[in-house]
């Protein structure tokens, strides 16, 4: 299992217009195409202006399949102008699962569907 960090340095002043876009426009439509959302943050210590988001995916195959899926949705090449001049820098890791930790992820992703 791979977790997906995202990382967008914004402009200052810019994250709640970005939240904002994000949570009318963008989510609605990212929740369709990707499974498990682990959570979206903004720096309390550290560096200012940012927003943090986690995805979970079983493989990276599955990963490419979803954000195929998620650009070719007319609604998200709708709302990505809107986010666009509100960033200056984008970063992204991907990260494998460790070992030890990979049933509690699956159990903790289950029960966030189950509820």
């Amino acid at each position: 299992m791979y977790v997906e960090e995202r990382m967008y340095q914004l402009h200052p002043g810019k994250v709640p217009e970005y939240f904002h876009h994000y949570e009318t426009h963008g989510m609605p439509v990212q929740l369709r195409h990707q499974p498990h959302m682990l959570g979206y943050y903004t720096p309390e210590i550290g560096p200012q202006n940012m927003v943090v988001h986690m995805w979970a995916y079983d493989d990276l195959n599955q990963r490419e399949r979803c954000r195929i899926a998620l650009f070719a949705d007319p609604e998200w090449q709708s709302y990505r102008p809107k986010i666009h001049p509100l960033i200056m820098k984008m970063e992204t890791r991907m990260m494998k699962c460790a070992p030890f930790f990979l049933e509690r992820l699956k159990r903790m992703l289950a029960a966030d569907k189950a509820g």
